[in-house]
């Protein structure tokens, strides 16, 4: 094949401008997807041990090339260890980017004007309350840990089943699609040390489950009312109920960005 153009005598044929292209636009899907992520750090970090290793290389370090080289493996584990959750949330990122998204069943955004209203009476009621919206990734292995509900989402259902003193008021409840699939469910708690200290089990376990799968998770405080939106692995605090209506539409529909949570 004739080349296209030469780079510094290099010749670039046309099967080398689309193999470039492709991986360019590769390249630039991941950054985009992760752009405002937490897994951000961890390409810096990784970058920053190839920046070492490419000096320790160059300039005959041998010392630091030999524990480069040595240690490169064990790093890369524990890279995988570490930023398990950020790795888990990129990969359900991209499954949900809308070239993957295509061939899966979209979330129904129809259900959101019964999440908010159950989130309004909770609210004004001071009761405590953590229900999580699954979407692509399901939730059964969470919906398995409470009581099967399998009912159809109201607003009187969802802020009955929190009613202080009932049977199933602890715990989260798993809503999928219009249904209410189990109540009384077990979340996992978030590992994060800036929440650790600050927020309620509550709260935590809502992080939790959006850190670890692409779920989101409506947190009632009990002390306050206040209404929290967790969304992969961030905390939208001291809503209202418009506002929550707000952040659960851009979430369903991606038609523009979730804005940044307040610290």
């Amino acid at each position: 094949m004739s080349p296209l153009f030469y780079i510094y005598f290099i010749p670039v044929t046309l099967v080398d401008f689309i193999d470039i292209v492709l991986v360019s636009a590769a390249i630039y899907g991941v950054l985009h997807i992760m752009e405002g992520t937490r897994a951000r750090s961890m390409l810096a970090g990784l970058l920053a041990i190839f920046v070492v290793a490419l000096v320790a290389y160059s300039f005959n370090l041998s010392t630091v090339a030999w524990a480069v080289n040595k240690l490169g493996t064990v790093w890369v584990i524990a890279f995988i260890i570490v930023f398990q959750p950020e790795l888990r949330d990129l990969l359900t990122r991209i499954g949900n980017s809308r070239i993957f998204r295509a061939f899966s069943e979209q979330p129904a955004i129809r259900i959101i004007d019964d999440v908010v209203s159950a989130a309004k009476i909770l609210s004004e009621e001071q009761i405590g309350a953590l229900f999580a919206i699954q979407r692509n990734v399901p939730l059964d292995d969470i919906a398995r840990t409470g009581k099967p509900i399998d009912a159809k989402l109201t607003p009187e259902l969802l802020a009955t089943i929190f009613a202080p003193h009932t049977p199933l008021h602890d715990g989260g409840v798993v809503i999928v699609g219009d249904k209410i699939k189990a109540a009384a469910c077990e979340f996992p708690m978030t590992e994060n040390p800036k929440y650790r200290r600050v927020l309620g089990m509550r709260h935590r376990a809502g992080i939790g489950l959006s850190e670890q799968t692409d779920a989101v998770v409506v947190i009632v405080s009990e002390e306050t009312g206040a209404i929290s939106l967790a969304v992969h692995g961030y905390l939208h605090r001291r809503l209202d109920a418009n506002a929550l209506k707000r952040l659960l539409e851009i979430v369903f529909t991606e038609k523009e960005r979730l804005p940044e949570p307040e610290q």
